[in-house]
């Protein structure tokens, strides 16, 4: 889980509302000016003293200190004088100069703050680069929840923080949200094939993702909650087009796929900007963006399959044997060709939906 500090300095008449949620969201820790301002925090929450100048003799219940980098002889002062207190670093990193000094800092020490003058995240990506294998943690100060979402992505895995001033009620629930830890591993489950059948035609639908899927990742589809096959990307050759590493040519457009925490989209729902699960063989998945879906109207495919445990699953797939699904070992099974007793992967999720929800109540689909 990503760290999530809430700078509560110069909030003004909203500083009282934006504690009681930032403790409520169990954020990790609050930042102030004043010591007088730390008394009053519970054990929960990390204390942080940043002032704006010199660091008070007194710095009251602070779990962390954070000196201004212009001010290297006030940081052994401060070290020096409360030997129990965490010191950090903080540094405005607006040219060559002061980059090299953040990159030293987040080599070196237990805490660095920065903020980045200009939008690039390129040198926030040489910073992270430098500070690689170090035992200290790099905070990087954001401007809102959606900067974040984008911060804790660079170099896949971002700073080990974040810090931000909220301006409304919510928006420390929102940086929260952000900040959640990576997508859990599926269980998928072998499925023998019971069936193939010719079903007409309808409209299908390409989900052409922003990410580079790998030639054992796809997306899972199916036609009812309860079911969905492992549909495989567009990796593989082909003798006849190229190879579209981005793209799954997922099915029917009435079909399910999984998204975040658990929840379930029509494909015909998806579009630019949309996420949904990216899903490998080994059932590790992760959040795409989507970049856009094609629906188009093709010749339509059904595909039965069983699990272990008689639950059927079905899948209604484009008819053409460039469509693929994954087997087991990552093996991509043309799906015109696919007879039945062979083996296909699937993942079998625990309740029905309701407007993509799990819940649980009577639900019959067929």
């Amino acid at each position: 889980m990503k760290l999530c500090w809430v700078d509560l300095r110069d909030r003004g008449a909203l500083t009282g509302a934006l504690r009681e949620e930032a403790l409520h969201q169990r954020i990790d820790a609050i930042v102030v000016a004043d010591p007088a301002d730390l008394a009053a925090l519970p054990p929960t929450v990390t204390k942080v003293l940043m002032p704006a100048g010199a660091v008070p003799e007194d710095v009251g219940a602070a779990d962390i200190v954070i000196v201004d980098a212009a001010r290297p002889d006030e940081y052994a002062a401060v070290s020096a004088r409360h030997p129990a207190v965490r010191v950090g670093r903080y540094v405005e990193v607006t040219d060559a100069s002061s980059l090299e000094l953040a990159c030293r800092y987040a080599h070196t020490e237990a805490w660095t703050v920065l903020r980045f003058r200009d939008p690039t995240k390129i040198p926030l990506e040489i910073v992270l680069a430098a500070a690689a294998g170090a035992d200290g943690s790099v905070i990087t100060v954001v401007d809102d929840p959606t900067d974040a979402a984008v911060v804790f992505g660079v170099l896949e895995h971002g700073p080990d923080g974040v810090l931000m001033a909220p301006v409304a009620v919510g928006d420390v629930t929102r940086l929260k949200a952000a900040a959640a830890p990576p997508v859990p591993d599926l269980l998928l489950v072998e499925l023998t094939v019971t069936g193939i059948s010719h079903v007409g035609v309808g409209e299908r639908a390409c989900v052409d993702t922003c990410a580079y899927l790998r030639q054992d990742e796809g997306i899972l589809v199916g036609s009812h909650a309860r079911g969905m096959l492992l549909c495989a990307s567009e990796t593989h050759p082909l003798p006849y087009m190229p190879t579209r590493p981005f793209r799954v040519n997922a099915g029917a457009l009435m079909s399910y796929t999984l998204a975040e925490a658990g929840h379930t989209r029509y494909l015909s729902e998806l579009r630019s900007g949309s996420r949904v699960l990216a899903v490998d063989v080994k059932g590790a998945a992760r959040v795409v963006t989507v970049g856009r879906t094609k629906i188009e109207s093709r010749p339509l495919l059904s595909i039965d399959a069983v699990a272990p445990d008689g639950r059927t699953v079905n899948a209604i797939v484009q008819d053409d044997w460039h469509v693929r699904i994954l087997g087991p070992a990552g093996t991509p099974l043309n799906s015109t060709a696919l007879r039945p007793g062979e083996v296909v992967l699937g993942y079998l999720p625990d309740a029905d939906r309701h407007v993509g929800y799990p819940i649980d109540e009577l639900c019959y689909e067929q």
